[in-house]
């Protein structure tokens, strides 16, 4: 029970943090990108400098030693697929493909997919993404 309530807890500060960075990313503020990634690596309890410069594979493996990657990984599989998102449309062509390719090994991974978007992240995404 604990457990279930520390997620939960994890998952509505990973909402609220990725909401805001997500739009002021969209909005063209280079921190908002950043802040992203920074709630990406503090929802998988890593640094988030190393965790997203990892190769894709080498992301799903430190997800699953987190012991938390099976609660959070429709999450990050979402939040990594919208920052590619951004990245291509500023023209970022690299970053944007890396986050792609961390997308899709979290979904290969986990069973989910990028485009399902978290039921606490629809209306985020229909505002930015639709």
């Amino acid at each position: 029970m604990l457990q279930k309530d520390y997620i939960l807890e994890i998952v509505g500060q990973f909402v609220d943090g990725v909401s805001d960075a997500l739009r002021r990313a969209v909005a063209g503020e280079a921190s908002g990108t950043d802040d992203v990634e920074r709630q990406i690596g503090e929802l998988l309890e890593l640094d988030p400098a190393t965790a997203l410069v990892l190769a894709p594979d080498s992301l799903v493996t430190m997800m699953v030693i987190s012991g938390m990657a099976d609660s959070v990984a429709s999450y990050v599989c979402y939040a990594l697929d919208r920052l590619a998102t951004v990245y291509e449309r500023e023209g970022n062509d690299d970053l944007a493909g890396l986050r792609r390719l961390q997308a899709q090994a979290v979904a290969d991974s986990f069973g989910c997919d990028p485009a399902d978007v978290p039921q606490e992240l629809a209306a985020l995404d229909s505002e930015l993404f639709s």
